[in-house]
């Protein structure tokens, strides 16, 4: 099994503003995200830990949602990307993590990437409309959260299941490790 790195190494700056830290964690939250996913047969993306019901693949479409949840729909308050559009119909609350099986590893990977890059687009927009401090356009809650109260909420969404996610990739291949290889 191969042990792609799916997203480039960003150097982390030794006294970094606020937007740079949480970027840059960010990103290597995603980054590590991405190592311990890629490199799969769709096997491999199906693989369950007991007791947990939970895949690989599930996981990755899961973060694509995420990605496109908080940022394309909520901060910047445009529609979900076409993709999504079985959410609407769907009766099965967890269709991203359930559907997963029948995409491919290159599916979900790309699909992944794809949200990631939207995000990306997303946050840059909004730092240059209103910073850190710009509410959301979408809220869930009031009051609204912000862009910087987002980026903390993703870097935990990521924590989480990058710890999932690296044990059931030892168990499917042995790959074990903190940081992705530059």
């Amino acid at each position: 099994m191969s042990d792609a790195v799916l997203l480039p190494a960003r150097e982390f700056p030794a006294a970094p503003t606020e937007v740079e830290a949480l970027l840059t964690v960010l990103h290597r939250n995603r980054r590590t995200f991405g190592w311990k996913v890629s490199g799969l047969d769709a096997e491999g993306m199906r693989r369950t830990l007991a007791p947990s019901s939970i895949t690989l693949g599930g996981l990755v479409k899961h973060l694509a949602l995420i990605e496109d949840h908080y940022l394309t729909h909520q901060l910047l308050g445009e529609e979900y990307p076409a993709v999504w559009a079985p959410l609407a119909t769907s009766e099965d609350p967890d269709w991203e993590w359930s559907s997963a099986a029948q995409d491919s590893p290159e599916e979900l990977l790309g699909l992944w990437l794809a949200a990631v890059a939207r995000s990306e687009a997303a946050v840059e927009r909004a730092l240059a409309d209103g910073g850190l401090d710009q509410a959301v356009a979408v809220a869930d809650e009031e009051p609204r959260h912000t862009l910087r109260r987002v980026l903390l909420d993703l870097v935990e969404e990521y924590a989480r299941h990058t710890g999932q996610a690296d044990l059931i990739r030892e168990s499917v291949d042995g790959l074990v490790g903190e940081d992705a290889p530059r």
